[in-house]
């Protein structure tokens, strides 16, 4: 791809529990209660798909969104078209979460397979939903990509991409061939909401849905080698403690409470 040339990118975005709704868990399944839950795309998946329709704006070219899961990610997919995607694509897959990130990393490099001819993967960093920071990687290996995580710049230029990260101390540049895989880190951009123009074509388009069995994946493939013991919300914080009296003998009795306690110091 040289210069002039127009970018295919493919974008991967994960439907999630909102942050702000109450999780319960289903001790006897070790699974989410999804009933009463709202639902949306994992909010690194937006850096994404906003990095793609600007770098499809600067330079033209198309915006492919996928979504792996069941037929309630088209809500999330749909978003992503009046986000201003040209295309969106369900991999449909029943399959309740497993939090297993190499049997969706296997699934996501079937489905770029398939779907061939990009010059760019873009992914979150990682879902909140599982949080493992795994997928982009594992996608990239199993490609045979170059890769560039937890970016908050991104530059493209011809058959090369630069990237930037935040790393302790300072930012590390990476420069890189096309294609390549990017997994955006917050500060990236900023995402844009829908249009209500582009809200009304999302609800008129039909989204392709391609089952998993359909990517040619093993029955191996397809398994889980994740086995989910026990799942839980974080416990209560405890309520915090007020010090009063003499700042001498309050300053000792933090060291304490710190050492003791806390077990911090």
């Amino acid at each position: 791809m040289g210069e002039g040339f127009s970018m295919n990118i493919h974008v991967f975005v994960k439907r999630v529990p909102d942050t702000e709704s109450k999780v319960r868990i289903d001790q006897g399944t070790k699974s989410v209660i999804e009933e009463g839950l709202n639902f949306v795309i994992s909010p690194y998946d937006e850096y994404a798909v906003e990095e793609a329709l600007r770098l499809r704006e600067a330079k033209g070219g198309t915006v492919r969104v996928f979504s792996v899961g069941r037929e309630e990610s088209l809500v999330t997919l749909k978003k992503c078209l009046a986000m201003g995607a040209d295309e969106v694509v369900l991999i449909k897959d029943v399959t309740p979460e497993s939090y297993d990130g190499l049997r969706t990393a296997r699934t996501i490099a079937a489905a770029a397979k398939k779907f061939s001819g990009f010059d760019l993967l873009l992914f979150g960093k990682q879902s909140v939903g599982a949080d493992n920071a795994q997928v982009p990687s594992m996608v990239a290996e199993l490609l045979g990509l170059p890769q560039a995580n937890v970016v908050t710049k991104l530059e493209i230029a011809g058959n090369e991409g630069t990237a930037y990260r935040e790393i302790e101390g300072g930012t590390e540049k990476i420069v890189f061939s096309l294609p390549a895989v990017v997994s955006a880190q917050k500060g990236l951009n900023e995402p844009r909401y829908e249009t209500l123009k582009g809200i009304m074509a999302a609800k008129k388009k039909i989204i392709p849905v391609v089952p998993v069995e359909e990517l040619g994946l093993t029955a191996e493939e397809l398994g889980s080698t994740v086995e989910i013991i026990g799942l839980d919300v974080p416990a209560p914080r405890q309520a915090g403690k007020i010090l009063q009296g003499d700042p001498a003998e309050a300053a000792r009795e933090l060291v304490r409470l710190l050492h003791e306690e806390a077990k911090v110091i």
